[in-house]
């Protein structure tokens, strides 16, 4: 789990200045295209969030981040916060109901994923509790929006339809021992905030356990279940209080020598309103080849047992629109069991001090479909690949 930079809190009078100075500003933009040689009608690659637009050139994200960071091993109370607003065609499906989700219905839209007080309180136990309040990114999963925190420019059917994304609310980060932690939190629901906002009556919570620095350093895991409602009132009326969305996911990572680690995910997602299921497992592997080069692998199975689950959304506005139970565009397939293995490299020279980050990344993806069905290219084929590319430039 991965908690945002937080700040130390002034342990007595005439330091702000000093609590000032480490306020952090840093910048990233990043922009790609996913081709598709099957050019499909309507233009969108069945199943991918990021480089949904086939053969077409998108700025995926420009971010601005103003953060000041903590000391999660202090002794004493810590207080610190981030800020970070997103522009780009990724905020269409990382938007949040009632804060960003009106502001325009364009290709290219403006959302807030992070805006958050963080405090570090020396309780309990040797190392404390964290907590941070506020706009949060889910902590679920392996991949993250952050393009510099994960692998891929695409994502997995795993992290777009079995994870949430972004959460109103409270996490918290309880330090038992050396190595591990326990997690839990509250939140009005995955992308809704409050009112209008949100899409039912009922709140949403996590719970958990995470461990790091084992087999000699070698082995990390995280375990992360959530319950709530998730489904909106307007599809199932005023049921979608009550009936509960279970998920469940447990990632591990293995350092087997300094420049080879393995990863593995295990997801599983039951929803009592739409009575419906997933399962799945995601495998990485990252091989360092040179200091600038590192070799990618991603491998998944994913099974989507009443088709309602893995969706593409075709209008710019439709995953929102979708999220808050409104009519909207979107093209489904029958019930799937979905393969898809991706291959990719990135390259990540050093460019200066002036440049904190410069990586290109190409990926291969092939996705098909375990069962018979057609699910791809608009519900033409069984099989579908794409040649996906990225670069992230970070300052």
């Amino acid at each position: 789990m991965v908690f945002a930079a937080m700040a130390p809190l002034p342990a007595a009078a005439g330091t702000t200045h000093d609590w000032l100075d480490d306020i952090t500003i840093a910048g990233q933009i990043e922009g790609g295209i996913n081709a598709n040689p099957a050019r499909p009608d309507n233009g969108v690659n069945f199943g991918q969030f990021f480089g949904d637009k086939a053969n077409q050139a998108q700025l995926d994200q420009l971010t601005l981040t103003v953060s000041k960071a903590i000391d999660t091993a202090s002794q004493d109370y810590e207080i610190g916060f981030m800020l970070r607003g997103l522009y780009g065609s990724d905020g269409r499906y990382f938007n949040i109901a009632g804060i960003t989700d009106r502001m325009t219905t364009d290709r290219y839209q403006f959302i807030i994923p992070q805006a958050h007080v963080d405090v570090h309180l020396p309780w309990l136990t040797k190392h404390g509790l964290d907590m941070q309040a506020g706009i949060l990114t889910s902590p679920m999963g392996v991949e993250a929006l952050d393009p510099s925190l994960r692998p891929f420019y695409t994502l997995s059917y795993t992290t777009e339809y079995s994870t949430p994304f972004e959460h109103v609310g409270a996490m918290f980060q309880w330090h038992l021992t050396d190595h591990f932690d326990a997690l839990f939190g509250i939140d009005t629901g995955n992308q809704v905030s409050f009112g209008n906002g949100d899409n039912n009556n009922a709140a949403a919570g996590y719970f958990g356990v995470s461990g790091s620095g084992l087999a000699h350093g070698k082995l990390s895991f995280v375990y992360l279940g959530r319950i709530g409602p998730e489904d909106a009132v307007r599809s199932l009326g005023q049921r979608a209080n009550t009936a509960q969305r279970f998920w469940n996911d447990l990632n591990a990572t293995y350092k087997i020598t300094d420049k080879l680690s393995v990863t593995g995910e295990l997801n599983i997602l039951h929803d009592e309103g739409l009575r419906a299921n997933t399962y799945s497992f995601v495998s990485y592997l990252s091989y360092q080849l040179t200091p600038t080069l590192t070799l990618n692998y991603r491998g998944e199975i994913y099974r989507d047992n009443t088709g309602l689950l893995v969706t593409s959304f075709i209008a710019n506005n439709a995953y929102m629109q979708a999220t808050l139970g409104k009519p909207t565009v979107t093209q489904s397939a029958p019930p799937t069991t979905y393969g898809a293995l991706t291959l990719g490299v990135s390259w990540h020279p050093l460019l200066g001090h002036a440049v904190k980050l410069f990586e290109i990344r190409p990926e291969i993806r092939f996705d098909r479909s375990l069962n018979g069905t057609h699910p791809f290219n608009d519900l033409r084929n069984a099989g579908q690949f794409t040649f996906g590319a990225d670069a992230v430039l970070g300052f």
